[in-house]
């Protein structure tokens, strides 16, 4: 039998022992992510050959190989979180209450959504911006802009607690006096920031660009890069077909028992071009196959028969009844 591969795989990771990716918990044998959407997937195998070499010419005489290496390498065109943070050996948190995500958001608002008065002026913004009084540090800044250019330096924001209007909407206010009250370590009273004189006017811009975080409780992960974490070991199971001279496809399947994923990655951003891709590299070692624990294997391919692969014949008017339960 002869056959053909031009199919990609897709593949499951497996847990070699127990591990935590963000809240969840993985047992033994249990699978942590499924990839399918690969563009190419490969697996190479290498061997290093010394010789002995002598006589005339010095030519080889006798050649010994040693140190096979496998490796499995998987290219793919989207990539999650939890998928991310298998790459690059990443911590996985999920923001809740008690471990909230902060994120980092610049809006531009016109001077229609801006309310200016003698004491304050008040500007709409579309998400709850953190601005808390017990922290000493400032989370917002509001400059003001003027046919697309910034012409003040930022202001402070008063640090104060925010609630949603009936349009969805929050307020941020510069005050012209005590904009932020809280106090930082040390001092004894809070900071106070007064409106650059003169101060602002109606009129004198046309937008406001205002840099704050959001606290987000729920709906967010962030995926944190330390220097003492890498990629960890995997059981690897990757399905695809090959196609033999007849033009049936055959299912098969590569087995890794004990995959350890390379923790290098590039992440590349561009707004021309083709979409950035990410490559996850395997080394493979040694280990037992789920069904076999007589040997260690680096690597194992499977490849099953259907019906329609098989040397079948008619001997008789009516078929074999045992052909009715393969598999076409």
């Amino acid at each position: 039998m002869k056959f053909g591969v031009r199919e990609i795989c897709d593949v499951v990771l497996k847990a070699k022992a127990a591990q935590k990716i963000g809240n969840k918990i993985f047992y033994a044998n249990e699978p942590v992510i499924y990839f399918d959407t690969l563009k190419t997937s490969s697996m190479e195998g290498a061997a290093t050959t010394v010789y002995a070499q002598g006589g005339r010419g010095n030519t080889r005489l006798v050649a010994w190989e040693g140190e096979r290496t496998v490796t499995f390498t998987m290219e793919d065109a989207l990539i999650s979180p939890e998928g991310f943070m298998i790459l690059s050996g990443a911590g996985l948190i999920d923001a809740s209450e008690s471990t909230p995500i902060y994120q980092h958001v610049t809006e531009t608002v016109d001077a229609a959504s801006v309310t200016v008065d003698d004491e304050s002026i008040s500007i709409l913004v579309s998400n709850k911006p953190y601005l808390p009084t017990d922290k000493g540090d400032n989370y917002a800044y509001v400059m003001f802009m003027k046919n697309g250019e910034i012409i003040t330096e930022p202001y402070i924001p008063q640090h104060a607690e925010s609630t949603a209007d009936d349009n969805g909407k929050y307020t941020i206010t510069v005050m012209e006096h005590d904009n932020y009250h809280a106090l930082s370590e040390g001092e004894e009273e809070p900071h106070t920031y007064t409106f650059k004189e003169p101060k602002i006017k109606k009129g004198d811009f046309d937008a406001v660009l205002i840099d704050y975080y959001v606290e987000r409780m729920s709906d967010a992960q962030q995926i944190e890069i330390t220097a003492d974490k890498f990629g960890g070991n995997y059981y690897l199971e990757a399905s695809t077909l090959f196609r033999d001279q007849n033009g049936v496809d055959m299912p098969a399947e590569f087995i890794i028992p004990n995959c350890k994923i390379q923790s290098n990655f590039t992440f590349t951003m561009a707004s021309s071009g083709d979409p950035s891709t990410f490559t996850f590299t395997m080394d493979a070692f040694p280990d037992y196959t789920r069904f076999d624990h007589s040997k260690k294997v680096l690597a194992a391919i499977q490849i099953i028969k259907d019906a329609s692969s098989q040397d079948l014949h008619r001997h008789s008017t009516g078929h074999e009844a045992a052909h009715d339960l393969l598999k076409f």
